[in-house]
């Protein structure tokens, strides 16, 4: 198999379904008959620079998208941490989520959501004491709006 199709086969596994592990992509390309290596794998996942995102729901999954966060992702942990030391008020307008932060605070809380790898977060804006997060639709808002008002 040359490596140009085997990538191909790969990029499209990962774009059909949610898969959070080497092992599992391997399964999944011994089902279409491609009997490879998790260190080939490995090399592949790096060369289509391929990185875990996490949804609302907290799931880790690969992603192909490139404008992700330098494919880091922040530990859940922090990001609680982060929002009840230093978030005030979180509320909705459509598919904008807005953060009221302590004086100083916003940077420093957009860059946990940014490092988040929310795959539902288009992006942040921060100011002093207010984060602006834009979200892929209002009802994607909502769940986001519950997953962060129940961290305070």
């Amino acid at each position: 198999m040359r490596r140009s199709e085997r990538l191909k086969i790969i990029k499209e596994i990962i774009s059909s379904k949610k898969i959070s592990s080497q092992e599992e992509l391997l399964n999944e390309l011994l089902k279409k008959g491609y009997n490879i290596t998790q260190s080939t794998v490995s090399r592949d996942l790096n060369y289509l620079r391929v990185a875990k995102i996490r949804n609302y729901l907290n799931e880790e999954y690969y992603t192909v998208e490139r404008n992700l966060y330098e494919g880091k992702s922040i530990d859940p942990e922090k990001f609680r941490s982060k929002l009840k030391g230093s978030v005030v008020s979180v509320k909705r307008a459509g598919n904008i989520i807005v953060i009221k932060t302590f004086a100083g605070e916003a940077q420093g809380t957009a860059a946990i959501i940014d490092g988040m790898n929310f795959v539902e977060i288009l992006g942040t804006v921060a100011g002093d004491d207010t984060v602006i997060c834009i979200i892929d639709g209002a009802e994607n808002a909502e769940k986001m709006l519950i997953l962060m008002n129940g961290q305070l």
